[in-house]
C-alpha cells in the first residue's frame, strides 16, 4: 500500500517520501514543513490518529489526509472534526488518493503564501509598511514621496477614485519635519459657497448673523503643518481666486477683519481630474494649476499594478478580522484568479471593500467573491491583456519571482516571458520570496 502510494504520487508529478511507521515520519514534521501527511489510521506502534494529534500540535494548518478502513470510517469523520483534512477508504483507485492530495497541495500553498505575505507586512518598516506594494509604479512613488517631503515644495497628486491620494498625503506629512503639526484634509467639493470663507479663512465674532464668536479658519489651524485639498477639481472658479491669492501670500484675512495673517502651511492637493485639460477648457484657473504643480505625482490605477493585489488583500484582511473580531480566511485558488483577473474600477478602495465582505463571509459558501461585478474592459484587445498579465502576475507569485520555473509552467519561452514582464511592467524582484511544496 506505501509502495504503490507512493508511486502514484510520483507518476503525477508530487514528490513523496515513504515511511513504514509513524515515529520515523515523526522526525520529518516540523512547523511550516511546506508538504501534506498521507497516514493510514491503523499502524504498528504509534496510529495514525496520534500521528494527526503530533501533526497538528506542531503545526494546527498542516493537511493530514487519513486511509481507513471500513470499520474506522466513524473514527476518522470525528478526526475531521478535531482537524484531520480529509479522509480515504479502502479499497480506493489511485485516482483519489492523487486528487485528494493535489488539493491539500494547493491549500497548503496559499495557507504558506499568506503566511509569508503577513511576516512580511509585520516585518516592513517606514513608508513600505504605510503605503503597500512591490510594483515599480508604487516603488518610484515612494521614493518621490520621501525624496520631497522634508521641502517645503507644494504638491499636487494625481490618480482615479481610491487610488489613495489622501494616504500619500498623510505620509508626505508623517516624513517630514512637519510631522508633529496638524494634517487638515480639506474636500474642496464638500463646502457651498456661502460658508466657504467662513470655513478656511475663518471669521471674527460679528462678522455675520449667527457669528457669534470668533471662529479659526481650516487654513490658519493648520499652522506649522500640512493642509490637504481633497477633489480640488471640483471647486468653483469664484472660489479659487480666493484660495489663490492665500498660497500665494501665505496670509489670510478673517470674515470681518482686515488684519492680515500669515500662515506657515505645506499645500498637498489632490484631482481625479486632467488639470491642464480644464485649464485649456477655462473651468481651472491657470494661475492657480500652475502653483499647485510645483511637484507631480500620480498614483497608479490597481488594474495597472496587480502584483501588488495580494499583499494589500491580505493586509485588508488582517484589518478587517481584527475590526470585526473575526478570523482571518485563507483565499481559495479560484478566487485568488478572480482578484487577479478583475478591472478594479473602484481601486484600493473596492478591494478593501471586498476583504471586509470575504472576512464576514457575506458572499456565502460561493467562492465567488466579486458577485456581479464584472471587469471594466470593454474591447477584445484589452480583455486579453488583463487575462495574460492577470495569469503572468498569478504564475511569478506562485514561483517566486523565478523566471525559469514560470516558463516551464506556462510553456512560454523565456524571451517571451521577459517580453510580456516587460510590456506588463512588471518587476521581477517584486515577486522574489521564498517557499515551496512537497508530499
Amino acid at each position: 500500500m506505501r509502495i504503490a502510494s507512493s508511486q502514484a504520487l510520483q507518476l503525477a508529478g508530487i514528490e513523496a517520501r515513504g515511511f513504514e511507521h509513524a515515529e520515523h515520519a515523526r522526525d520529518a514534521i516540523y512547523p511550516g514543513f511546506p508538504g501534506v501527511i498521507v497516514t493510514d489510521v491503523r499502524l504498528p506502534g504509534m496510529d495514525g490518529l496520534a500521528l494527526l494529534q503530533y501533526a497538528l500540535k506542531t503545526d494546527p494548518k498542516l493537511p493530514v489526509i487519513l486511509i481507513t478502513g471500513h470499520g474506522d470510517i466513524s473514527m476518522a469523520v470525528e478526526a475531521m472534526r478535531t482537524g484531520a483534512y480529509d479522509f480515504i477508504e479502502k479499497p480506493f483507485p489511485p485516482e483519489r488518493l492523487v486528487g485528494a492530495v493535489q488539493r491539500a497541495l494547493e491549500r497548503r500553498f496559499l495557507t504558506l503564501e499568506v503566511e509569508t505575505l503577513r511576516r512580511r507586512l509585520s516585518d516592513r518598516e517606514g513608508i513600505e509598511a504605510i503605503l503597500l506594494g512591490q510594483s515599480a509604479a508604487i516603488k518610484e512613488v515612494q521614493r518621490l514621496i520621501l525624496q520631497v517631503a522634508d521641502t517645503s515644495a507644494d504638491v499636487l497628486i494625481l490618480g482615479e477614485t481610491g487610488t489613495g491620494k489622501e494616504l500619500v498625503a498623510r505620509c508626505l506629512h508623517q516624513f517630514s519635519r512637519r510631522r508633529d503639526d496638524r494634517f487638515v484634509a480639506l474636500n474642496c467639493g464638500a463646502f457651498p459657497e456661502t460658508m466657504f470663507d467662513a470655513e478656511v479663512f475663518g471669521h471674527e465674532a460679528g462678522a455675520f448673523t449667527g457669528a457669534g464668536r470668533q471662529r479659526i479658519g481650516r487654513l490658519e489651524y493648520a499652522a506649522g503643518g500640512t493642509v490637504f485639498l481633497d477633489e480640488v477639481e471640483s471647486m468653483p472658479l469664484s472660489l479659487q481666486v480666493k484660495l489663490l491669492r492665500a498660497l500665494q501670500e501665505r496670509t489670510i484675512e478673517r470674515l470681518g477683519s482686515n488684519d492680515e495673517i500669515p500662515i506657515d502651511v505645506r499645500i498637498v492637493a489632490a484631482t481625479k481630474e486632467d488639470l491642464s485639460e480644464m485649464s485649456r477648457r477655462q473651468r481651472f484657473r491657470d494661475d492657480l494649476y500652475y502653483r499647485l504643480n510645483v511637484v507631480a505625482m500620480e498614483l497608479p490605477p490597481l488594474r495597472d499594478r496587480r502584483e501588488d493585489i495580494p499583499v494589500l488583500f491580505e493586509h485588508f484582511v488582517l484589518q478587517a478580522a481584527a475590526r470585526y473580531n473575526r478570523d482571518a480566511p485563507v483565499l481559495a485558488n479560484e478566487q485568488r484568479r478572480q482578484l487577479m483577473a478583475y478591472a478594479w474600477p473602484g481601486n484600493v478602495r473596492e478591494l478593501r471593500n471586498v476583504a471586509d465582505r470575504f472576512v464576514l463571509g457575506v458572499h456565502g459558501a460561493s467562492l465567488d467573491l466579486l458577485g456581479e461585478m464584472a471587469p471594466e474592459v470593454s474591447t477584445l484587445a484589452e480583455q486579453v491583456d488583463a487575462f495574460e498579465r492577470a495569469v503572468i502576475v498569478d504564475a511569478m507569485s506562485r514561483h517566486h519571482g523565478n523566471v525559469a520555473a514560470v516558463s516551464h509552467h506556462l510553456q512560454l519561452p523565456r524571451k517571451t516571458l521577459y517580453d510580456r514582464l516587460h510590456r506588463f511592467n512588471l518587476a521581477i524582484e517584486s515577486f522574489r520570496s521564498s517557499g515551496g511544496t512537497e508530499s
